[in-house]
């Protein structure tokens, strides 16, 4: 009987869970597919090889990516620097300080930064719309991210590990990249992978500070808009034509692949890492 009664209560406990995961996923799925069903009419070759002046993405893509590759150069090693230093060097007072600047500007709208960047970077420094302001901007946004999720996953190393660093006699900074950075590298890459995935997403700051170009992505830094797909899904979904609607859809599915992307790289990583991690401990 009671083992009668202990089998309803699993099969209940794992419906419960199974349900619950389904809400989860289901409206992703459903996102998707409306997404594609809406897009699959264009969604042809033309697509990636001409402009938005021609309803074409390719622009919009080349400057998407082109963003990412300046907040990853640009964010990721500031974001995890920070983090290092509120782990393990920072004096609990400063650091306590330090972690409620990040949080505030957590906190911050996007649109309030992407405001105060257009003001400082766009009209005071006469930056003009711009490549290198549009990465400032989220970079600002995303800095939080990286730094805390760099802070979590060092703190989450074993102190056995740091113990045996300090028994040896290594010095602090071997400490780090030897001991303690292989074992927190998952983490880290989860951070990134957020930071970047909330950058993908994110069109008011880029109205401050890159405007829109129909044209491909230039090397310059200043003077010079960029084309971006989030500007596509907000402007093509408010024109009346249904090819304008199917456009808006298509750069939708390509943020979409994007994040997978982003997402599959960073599971790839920590997975790396963590093999690493298992040889060193044995």
């Amino acid at each position: 009987m009671r083992t009668s009664l202990r089998g309803a209560r699993d099969a209940i406990f794992w419906t419960l869970c199974a349900g619950a995961l389904l809400l989860v996923v289901a409206p992703a799925l459903a996102i998707i597919g409306s997404l594609l069903q809406q897009a699959w009419p264009v969604l042809t070759l033309h697509l990636l090889t001409t402009t938005t002046a021609v309803d074409g993405l390719q622009n919009a893509l080349l400057g998407t990516l082109v963003l990412c590759v300046g907040i990853l150069v640009l964010a990721g090693p500031i974001g995890i620097a920070a983090g290092v230093y509120l782990a393990e060097f920072g004096p609990p007072a400063r650091s306590s300080w330090l972690r409620l600047g990040s949080e505030t500007l957590a906190g911050i709208p996007s649109i309030v930064v992407g405001y105060v960047a257009y003001l400082v970077l766009d009209e005071e420094l006469h930056w003009g719309y711009s490549l290198l302001a549009g990465i400032l901007a989220l970079s600002a946004i995303v800095l939080p991210y990286i730094v805390k999720t760099t802070e979590v996953a060092l703190r989450q190393v074993p102190t056995t590990l740091r113990e045996g660093a300090a028994a040896l006699g290594l010095p602090r900074h071997t400490t780090l990249r030897r001991v303690l950075l292989p074992p927190a590298i998952p983490g880290i890459a989860s951070g990134l992978v957020v930071a970047l995935a909330i950058s993908v997403g994110e069109t008011a700051p880029l109205l401050y500070t890159v405007g829109f170009s129909d044209n491909n992505p230039t090397p310059y830094l200043f003077q010079h808009p960029l084309g971006y797909l989030t500007y596509v899904v907000f402007l093509n979904a408010t024109l009346p034509t249904r090819q304008e609607h199917q456009v808006a859809a298509a750069a939708g599915v390509m943020i979409v692949l994007i994040l997978i992307v982003l997402i599959a790289a960073g599971r790839l990583i920590a997975r790396r890492a963590a093999r690493h991690a298992a040889r060193m401990a044995n």
